[in-house]
């Protein structure tokens, strides 16, 4: 096995058990809608569930097709992120950014067969305005995206493509 799919098998199963274990820790411990402040005025631990997408979109309860757009969505983004690592030269920062936005999918993808909603809990404000809550499984998309597109900004992801893929 090459090293790109060891960076895949390594860093998505760990997003997705730290991701899934956060959020489990959050259930036991916060009753749902309920709030522990941690650094007042900045930063609440909160339990709530969004049956949308980032910031909310699609969030709503009046709509049950949301499961099944999102469960295509992410085996399509699954899909895709594999045929790029398959493609992609020798490019470490791309296999584990890619690594981070699949093992995020995953994680919110769980929850969403599990409880047809994802489980946020990050709270950050500035006096009356809330940043959306967000959970482990959004951080690694993020941070992951921004990777992945950090290595393609310095050509990382063709490094490498006169080689047969390993």
């Amino acid at each position: 096995m090459g090293r790109r799919w060891r960076f895949l098998l390594f860093s998505v199963p760990l997003v997705v058990v730290f991701d899934q274990a956060s959020k489990w820790l959050v259930n036991q411990t916060i009753p749902l809608g309920g709030s522990i402040p941690v650094l007042d005025g900045l930063f609440n631990l909160v339990n709530i569930r969004n049956r949308g997408a980032a910031f909310g979109f699609l969030n709503r309860s009046d709509i049950d097709w949301q499961l099944w757009f999102f469960l295509a969505a992410t085996i399509v983004a699954c899909l895709i992120i594999v045929q790029l690592i398959r493609k992609s030269g020798e490019a470490p920062l791309l296999w584990l950014g890619f690594g981070l936005v699949m093992g995020g999918a995953l994680g919110n993808l769980i929850d969403r067969l599990r409880e047809r909603a994802v489980t946020d809990f990050l709270d950050f404000y500035w006096q009356n305005a809330h940043w959306p809550a967000f959970n482990v499984a959004d951080i690694a998309i993020c941070v992951g995206a921004g990777l992945a597109g950090l290595a393609i900004i310095l050509g990382h992801d063709k490094r490498g493509l006169d080689q047969p893929a390993k």
